[in-house]
């Protein structure tokens, strides 16, 4: 008796239309590829019309075994070219099961029966995937391709980087070579001798005026930063006085024209001074160019102030004006 799942099995035969299992269109796997799967109502010559290739094309692409002569439903056959229609799918593509094939040799006292009971396929599709009849024999040594069904392995999603010890700042995480670099840094300067404060309050005014900017600016980012402390180091790499990132100190290198070593007080300074003076003839507001060196001039033109660097604008402004009036924090 001819099961139901028989009766649907689509066969191609050379130069003949026979009604076939067509199938929708899934989402390409490669580039260049677009995945049709088979079921009930189409011909593999109206797939390859529908989708401008024939049915050689079809064959040779997807290795159809008895030349072609026949597919059979839930089959996924890759197509030329990307899919130009698409059925949308009623399974999660995550929960969906496809099928392959896979190669089995026959042993002695194999029947369609066994080997589809085995692999937990139907004997229609079976029979279909190696263009045999349900008269004919098979025998030890014959190579079958057998439809079995796979599950789309689920995308491992990469566990969100959690906070550990010192590699947070700001809200913000931070990777782990540069909260290493940042340590090797932190140790170097723990141990060497550097400017006090005071020094390092002496030096900022000067190198400020030096470039062209206002002391008293360069002073009160600064102390917002470091207190004016060359030791500290931020869990960003953020490195001395003037809290410059490896980064920001070769782009200020590159305008000094010379090597500047963050981990020496005066070539800190001149980086974060030559920084300041860059961003206040840019942004030509006071108070972006010092959002800017929190944020990034570019970041802020983008996406505006974040609510930390309005907060930081803030503070460096109050602090600017109380320099400005004679205030000494030390």
């Amino acid at each position: 008796m001819m099961s139901s799942t028989w009766r649907k099995v689509l066969r191609v035969l050379t130069g003949i239309t026979v009604p076939l299992v067509a199938a929708g269109v899934i989402t390409a796997g490669s580039p260049g590829f677009g995945q049709y799967r088979v079921k009930n109502g189409d011909t593999l010559s109206h797939i390859a019309a529908q989708y401008g290739t024939d049915v050689r094309t079809l064959v040779e692409l997807n290795s159809l075994p008895g030349n072609g002569n026949a597919i059979y439903a839930g089959e996924v056959l890759k197509l030329p070219g990307k899919a130009s229609k698409a059925s949308p799918a009623k399974a999660s593509p995550a929960k969906r099961s496809q099928l392959g094939r896979v190669t089995y040799v026959v042993r002695r006292g194999d029947t369609i029966g066994k080997i589809a009971k085995r692999y937990k396929c139907s004997q229609a599709n079976l029979l279909a995937a190696n263009g045999l009849k349900r008269s004919d024999h098979i025998y030890a040594g014959k190579a079958l391709q057998v439809p079995v069904k796979i599950r789309p392995k689920p995308v491992a999603r990469k566990p969100a980087k959690k906070a550990t010890k010192n590699n947070s700042f700001a809200g913000r995480i931070y990777a782990d070579h540069i909260v290493s670099a940042a340590n090797r840094n932190r140790a170097t300067l723990k141990n060497r001798k550097l400017p006090t404060r005071a020094q390092m309050r002496a030096m900022i005014a000067a190198t400020a005026t030096k470039y062209g900017v206002d002391p008293e600016l360069a002073l009160a980012i600064s102390w917002q930063e470091s207190g004016w402390k060359q030791r500290v180091v931020s869990p960003a790499n953020a490195v001395g006085a003037m809290q410059v990132i490896p980064s920001t100190g070769k782009f200020s290198a590159g305008i000094v024209g010379r090597k500047l070593d963050l981990l020496k007080p005066q070539d800190n300074v001149t980086a974060g001074v030559v920084l300041l003076s860059r961003l206040t003839t840019a942004a030509k507001r006071l108070d972006l160019a010092i959002a800017g060196y929190y944020q990034g001039l570019g970041g802020v033109r983008r996406n505006g102030m974040y609510p930390d660097t309005k907060l930081y604008v803030k503070n460096v402004l109050r602090i600017k004006a109380q320099l400005e009036k004679g205030w000494s924090p030390l």
